[in-house]
């Protein structure tokens, strides 16, 4: 620990070290990453005393992960992070920041929250000004929501994760469905010659593209072998093809569908879980029935 973190209150010592960690880990990882793999790879980064990982009585959430949180929003005025749909970004600014040190980006982050909330003063203040340990234990709803999301999102993939592959075939095909497709086809149990579902944008296939799409329902990530499989097979004009992976994509995976002259989106569990929540009021009933969700509504200020 530096002198400059010895100085300030326990509170902020740990927002310095917490922040620091997850901005470097960020740099590490092509500058982006889901916010709950984040901060997994922050606790297992630091070190953390039994005070850093104390509950609050009142949330029930742990004490250095809230921190992380509530300084994050700190980061995102300051312009040194970006979050979208739970994905955290490190911007150009924020990887400068990363050389001024723990305790001195913290600083900047801080100014330039105040600075943010100088140019917006017609937007309620959620944050108190004072970050206190006291303050941080009654945290605010806007501080937490990230917590809350993230909390929805886990029984969610719990849910999808206690599927068995074909009802998680027909997941997706109810997901394509509510988009605006139509699935003349979808594999029923054994030997799929490596097609899922098959999609038209018209109820004949009389319109391109036409789509092929495979899904894996498991922990592995689905290789770039099993992903030229699907390339394989959309040979004719105005094919495309749909990968569905719950256990996510190798990076050579990845790298091939980027470059290959054939067209295949990638679909992975959180992008899955996304697109469900965007187009879950278009499903039909049966189709919701499936993954049912309710709705909450919190008030969210600019970003």
């Amino acid at each position: 620990m530096t002198n400059k973190t010895k100085e300030l209150s326990r509170s902020r010592a740990l927002a310095a070290k917490t922040i620091y960690a997850a901005l470097t880990i960020l740099k590490e990882n092509d500058g982006e990453m889901p916010g709950k793999e984040l901060i997994d790879k922050v606790g297992n980064k630091i070190t953390l005393s039994d005070w850093d990982r104390e509950r609050y009585e009142k949330t029930g959430y742990i004490r250095w992960q809230s921190i992380l949180h509530f300084f994050s929003i700190d980061c995102v005025k300051a312009g040194f992070l970006l979050k979208k749909k739970r994905i955290w970004y490190l911007t150009k600014e924020g990887e400068d920041a990363l050389k001024l040190g723990e305790v001195e980006l913290l600083n900047a982050a801080t100014e330039g929250y105040k600075k943010w909330r100088e140019k917006n003063p017609k937007i309620k203040q959620v944050e108190p000004d004072i970050k206190t340990d006291e303050e941080i234990a009654e945290l605010s709803d806007k501080t937490t929501l990230d917590q809350i999301e993230q909390l929805a999102i886990d029984s969610i993939q719990q849910q999808i994760k206690s599927l068995n592959p074909y009802e998680f075939q027909d997941l997706a095909a109810a997901l394509l469905r509510g988009m605006g497709y139509f699935t003349p086809h979808v594999s029923p149990r054994g030997k799929d010659g490596g097609v899922d579902i098959i999609v038209y944008r018209d109820p004949l296939g009389t319109v391109t593209p036409r789509i092929k799409v495979q899904v894996k329902h498991r922990e592995q990530s689905a290789t770039v072998h099993e992903l030229r499989q699907l390339m394989g097979l959309l040979q004719k004009d105005g094919d495309m093809g749909i990968f569905i992976s719950t256990g996510g994509f190798t990076p050579d995976s990845k790298t091939t569908a980027r470059g290959a002259h054939v067209h295949v989106e990638l679909i992975d569990l959180d992008r899955f879980i996304n697109l469900w929540q965007e187009f879950y009021p278009k499903l039909s009933d049966e189709d919701k029935a499936q993954l049912p969700l309710l709705p909450f509504y919190f008030y969210a200020p600019n970003e």
